[in-house]
């Protein structure tokens, strides 16, 4: 499986690192971390020189139950991260964390070549038009309802079903904007309860019945800290581990604030595939 980025594919039959970039100052784990320049250039510095293909810039908290911020404040925050990095790291493949088209559209005219939309086009009834015009990747997450709610929407019948039922809808929903390249992203926790997360990573590999490429989000998340009644801060080990279930369930990108030790897990999951090929 490929995708085009700025004029140049991306092979992702070899699983590939998002690095998160959070520039919001209530974000669950790195919350106002990197608010300074020189902050966010060796934060990216660093996540690129360990390995990262992409980087996610977000400038609106998602976790449950944020505040909402104006689209004039995520412009503001957003569109000067993004053209910092496209000067100082012109080759950075980046990707705008926002459910808001105007958004997607400034930060793409600013550099960056992947729009990741957690609500799946259903918060800006413009995003998927719009990013069929932009002509760039587009990572579609499910979620039910918004930030301030979606945990209060957390309700199914059957679970995983109705999972595959909203992206067959959405994709198709999709490429009637003419966006060719979609990735599909599960949204661990957003509307999803603690068991939900863990039925959702048991049956992972069941997503590739829609034959797209999958992306992985659970770093230092609560269904990992929760679980273990511990902080994201103490959650390092158990985004490792669950890292490597996510990769040998298909994963094709995981998105995440360690860049180093998500790396080692793909390199010893590549090291497994390669010789369980003989076998």
């Amino acid at each position: 499986m490929t995708i085009n980025c700025n004029g140049a594919p991306v092979d992702l039959s070899s699983p590939k690192i998002m690095g998160i970039l959070n520039i919001t100052p209530d974000s669950f784990y790195d919350g106002g971390k990197y608010t300074k320049d020189t902050n966010i250039l060796h934060c990216v510095e660093n996540m690129l020189g360990e390995g990262a293909t992409f980087i996610d810039v977000g400038a609106y908290s998602s976790r449950p139950g944020a505040d909402e911020i104006s689209v004039d404040e995520e412009l503001r925050r957003s569109v000067a991260t993004v053209e910092l990095i496209v000067k100082n790291f012109p080759n950075t493949l980046i990707s705008i964390d926002t459910f808001r088209a105007k958004v997607a559209k400034e930060n793409i005219e600013a550099g960056a070549c992947m729009v990741n939309d957690i609500s799946g086009g259903t918060l800006d009834a413009d995003m998927l038009s719009t990013v069929g015009k932009l002509n760039v990747p587009y990572i579609l997450m499910h979620m039910k309802g918004n930030p301030k709610n979606m945990q209060e929407n957390a309700l199914y019948h059957n679970f995983m079903r109705e999972l595959i039922y909203f992206f067959s809808e959405r994709i198709a929903e999709a490429r009637a904007h003419k966006i060719n390249d979609i990735i599909i992203d599960p949204g661990f926790g957003f509307a999803k309860t603690l068991d939900q997360n863990y039925e959702l990573m048991a049956k992972l590999d069941l997503l590739h019945i829609i034959n797209l490429p999958v992306l992985v989000g659970i770093s230092r998340k609560s269904m990992l800290y929760k679980l273990l009644n511990t902080n994201p801060e103490n959650a390092l080990n158990a985004t490792t581990s669950l890292h490597t279930v996510a990769l040998g369930k298909g994963a094709h990108i995981v998105r995440v604030h360690d860049v180093k030790e998500a790396m080692e897990c793909i390199k010893i999951h590549e090291m497994i595939t390669k010789n369980r090929k003989d076998i």
